[in-house]
């Protein structure tokens, strides 16, 4: 097994060595101290079984970097490593095909499990980027009887919803509320989860089908 390993402190790429050899002895791990030597790295001495990043990387330019280094190499995971434990980052991160998050402060245990979960073609994203602490809900909107899903969503995700019934886009929705629109991507999967619907469509449907009213409005 041959994996890139790209980060620009040798320290942590040292540290990381032996978690690899957890998973095989004999694989070989090709380290890199930027982006662009890692590129470099992964079209000489590829092809690769598994391509790590660390995402603030001189050269990587965030999620750039990630396009990139896909394109080049379609067919290899790609997976970022980072010392950031922000939503943000690793909604990012999914939204532009990485197969993998891993936050350095991950046990050992964790790591090598999640390296696992990855080399064996699934995805590995850690969930406290879809459960963040939220603030206390706000009064519920309108009468929804116990048990309505549409009780349990907090005021700003209210907001959200009427938006999407609306059907507006992330980016719209975004620059409606003074936003990022990568925090209209965290708050709509949370409602999504809450609603437990797997897409867009399906919270329409779920918020349309429990008393949801195209002219609803949040007080």
């Amino acid at each position: 097994m041959r994996l890139l390993l790209a980060d620009d402190h040798t320290l942590v790429r040292q540290g990381l060595i032996p978690f690899f050899k957890a998973l095989d002895t004999e694989v070989e791990v090709v380290e890199a101290s930027c982006f662009d030597s890692a590129l470099e790295a992964a079209r000489a001495q590829g092809p690769m079984d598994l391509i790590l990043l660390d995402l603030r990387m001189p050269g990587m330019h965030g999620t750039r970097g990630i396009d990139t280094m896909i394109a080049a190499f379609p067919k290899t995971p790609v997976v970022i490593l980072s010392g950031s434990v922000e939503s943000a980052d690793v909604v990012g991160a999914i939204d532009h095909g990485a197969a993998g998050y891993l936050p350095k402060t991950l046990s050992s245990t964790a790591m090598i499990n999640a390296l696992r979960l990855v080399l064996s073609g699934e995805k590995y994203f850690p969930s406290f980027a879809f459960n963040a602490p939220r603030p206390a809900p706000a009064p519920a909107v309108g009468s929804f009887s116990d048990g309505n899903p549409l009780g349990s969503l907090e005021e700003r995700e209210r907001v959200i919803l009427g938006m999407v019934v609306d059907g507006s886009t992330n980016k719209e929705i975004a620059r409606a509320l003074d936003l990022q629109e990568v925090t209209i991507k965290v708050q709509t999967r949370n409602i999504y989860r809450k609603l437990n619907a797997a897409n867009r469509s399906q919270a329409v449907r779920i918020a349309m089908e429990n008393g949801w009213k195209a002219d609803q409005t949040v007080e």
